[in-house]
């Protein structure tokens, strides 16, 4: 089995250390917020109503997350060739209508990819966080590094089926109600099952991958940094409505997270082919222009290109989805119609954006 280790660009540990990464520093507290938050509030036996919860999800994921994960893209296909800019876009576009076809023969097994997509987001996302930030020195081989993407990737999903059963399966029977109702009735007498085994698996998974770790650890500290990150992120999803979770995950742990590494690789930055330089060869090259004006209008364009684009493909199936609220209200059908449409964008988001791209990607790392 061969050895795979990343550690971080600098000599010091700054895991844990308050100030030195602030974007990573505020996706702790935020989580650790919410989370003590919530523990009140259940204390208290206090609850949210599920329209309330439904708005922040919507707030969180439209209004505050969505904007990144265009800059992400848009930030990874600055001066890297017109050939490769072309490929990017087709094979992403392919991936949407391959998605889409995939929604409306089976809305299940859409519905089975979706959530793996938010595990191989959540998850490879974080393990290149952690490469470019605290460093990777505990993990020394493939299969430990697919483990540590599996545990923080699992806890957006897994943790909340076992822990917000009804709730998981509420908004699931919609999202796949939007092109079949009543399609994920045949599997509900297996919910429960699925339910044990899938929170007993994770559990045995987070034991493991700290266990490991704590095996192999280096001395750097990462073990450190990577086991309060993934306690952390379990406790988060343990004890937080899944609604809110999920919304409020994405811009304060993903988001911030993704923006922390960018803060620890500014400068940089190889993925420029030499032989690509050219301004001409490049679709977004007027954006190096030394004129402030092109650079300021080609910006907006490329904003306003971007954002028509999302929401008119939003728009589109919203108007070919047969029931396209799943049968619910607006605040709570929207939740469920956006977590379909958001996981349609995000499956090339992941396959496209960072694995086909392997020498380069949204979550790029030198």
């Amino acid at each position: 089995m061969g050895v795979e280790t990343r550690t971080p660009h600098s000599t010091h540990v700054r895991s844990l250390v308050v100030g030195e990464n602030r974007p990573l520093t505020v996706s702790r507290l935020a989580l650790v917020g919410l989370a003590v938050a919530f523990l009140g509030l259940r204390a208290a036996e206090v609850t949210i109503p599920m329209q309330w919860q439904a708005g922040v999800y919507l707030l969180g994921m439209v209004a505050m997350n969505l904007p990144h994960g265009g800059y992400e893209h848009f930030s990874n296909l600055r001066r890297r060739g017109i050939a490769f800019q072309s490929t990017y876009l087709a094979l992403y576009l392919g991936g949407i209508g391959a998605f889409v076809a995939l929604f409306f023969l089976s809305p299940v097994l859409g519905l089975a990819v979706a959530c793996g997509v938010a595990v191989a987001k959540g998850g490879h996302g974080g393990l290149h966080v952690m490469d470019a930030t605290t460093g990777t020195g505990h993990l020394q081989s493939r299969v430990q590094r697919a483990l540590a993407a599996a545990v923080r990737g699992g806890a957006v999903m897994v943790v909340p089926l076992f822990a917000f059963p009804g709730t998981f399966h509420t908004f699931s029977s919609l999202m796949v109600g939007i092109f079949e109702p009543g399609a994920l009735g045949p599997y509900a007498a297996n919910f429960e099952t699925t339910r044990l085994l899938a929170g007993g698996g994770y559990a045995l998974a987070l034991g493991t991958h700290l266990g490991l770790g704590f095996v192999r650890r280096d001395g750097s500290g990462s073990w450190v940094a990577d086991a309060v990150d993934s306690v952390l992120l379990a406790g988060y999803f343990l004890v937080v409505p899944v609604v809110v979770a999920v919304g409020l995950y994405f811009p304060f742990w993903y988001s911030a997270r993704q923006v922390a590494r960018e803060v620890e690789i500014d400068g940089r930055d190889s993925r420029l082919d030499p032989d690509e330089s050219d301004e001409t060869a490049d679709l977004l090259g007027f954006l190096d222009s030394e004129d402030t004006r092109v650079v300021t209008l080609g910006a907006w364009g490329v904003l306003v290109v971007g954002s028509v684009a999302t929401f008119g493909l939003a728009a589109l199936l919203y108007t070919l989805s047969p029931n396209p609220l799943g049968g619910s209200t607006l605040l709570v059908g929207g939740v469920a119609f956006w977590s379909v449409f958001v996981s349609i964008i995000a499956l090339p988001h992941v396959v496209v954006g960072s694995w086909f791209d392997h020498d380069g990607g949204i979550w790029y790392v030198p």
